[in-house]
């Protein structure tokens, strides 16, 4: 797909100021150049142009805002002075892949003085001697030279992307992660509390049913006494004639 109708994809209805960041990795730039591309994105922070063809930056429109710049697997040679004139607050670059061959093309970068991390990965530059200590040296505002600092310490994650933008995802995502957590808590004391419920309905239908058997085995033992004592009567009531009948006879 061609630059410029990817770049219209891109903007999904929005205008080029609602835009931050711009993915246009794998397109088809025009002749080496960028095309479509203007400067009414005065609010874009982050650029990716990874594998597009580029052999030349020369028409990079200029983009106060930008942090981030991605032009890694291109086949760019040199002209990087136009990134001091046209980026001057671009703290990541990533020349990655490219074809730079000699430490004095990237003098052009001493001007961004807010260049804190580039990439060079596979080009040919890095394979001369003492190559770290001469970009070092060469662009002493810089932190991180291919992921390490000058004592070979690692970039961190938050070093590695540009500052606001990622910052602003991360937090929502804690946000997000918090408020679900709540719901999780509020879900398992609902649960808890169900479950205290029907332990205690348990226990009172238990109570009530062993109460129900006590009360069964009193009324039983009350009748049977009722009917000792109708017994005991009955048998003195016979008695009684009988004893009569022995006085008279005397």
């Amino acid at each position: 797909m061609e630059m410029k109708k990817r770049i219209h994809l891109e903007l999904r209805n929005r205008t080029p100021p609602d835009v931050q960041e711009l993915v246009l990795d794998n397109c088809r730039s025009n002749e080496g150049k960028i095309e479509g591309l203007s400067g009414e994105f005065v609010n874009l922070e982050f650029l990716s142009l990874i594998n597009v063809g580029l052999t030349s930056v020369l028409n990079l429109p200029k983009l106060p805002k930008l942090k981030k710049l991605e032009l890694s697997d291109n086949r760019i040679s040199g002209g990087l002075d136009v990134f001091a004139e046209k980026l001057p607050n671009l703290t990541h670059l990533n020349l990655s892949g490219n074809k730079l061959k000699d430490i004095s093309t990237l003098e052009p970068l001493k001007k961004l003085d807010s260049l804190k991390s580039l990439d060079l990965f596979n080009c040919e530059v890095t394979n001369l001697n003492d190559y770290r200590e001469s970009v070092f040296k060469l662009l002493p505002q810089l932190t991180y030279l291919d992921g390490y600092d000058q004592e070979d310490k690692e970039a961190s994650d938050s070093d590695a992307e540009v500052d606001g933008v990622d910052d602003e995802d991360e937090e929502e995502g804690e946000e997000e992660d918090d408020e679900e957590d709540e719901d999780g808590e509020e879900e398992e004391f609902d649960e808890e509390e169900d479950e205290e419920g029907e332990d205690e309905e348990d226990e009172i239908s238990g109570e009530e049913e062993e109460f129900g058997h006590d009360g069964e085995e009193e009324e039983e033992d009350e009748e049977e006494d009722e009917d000792e004592e109708e017994v005991g009567k009955g048998e003195k009531r016979k008695r009684e004639p009988d004893d009569e009948g022995d006085e008279e006879d005397d």
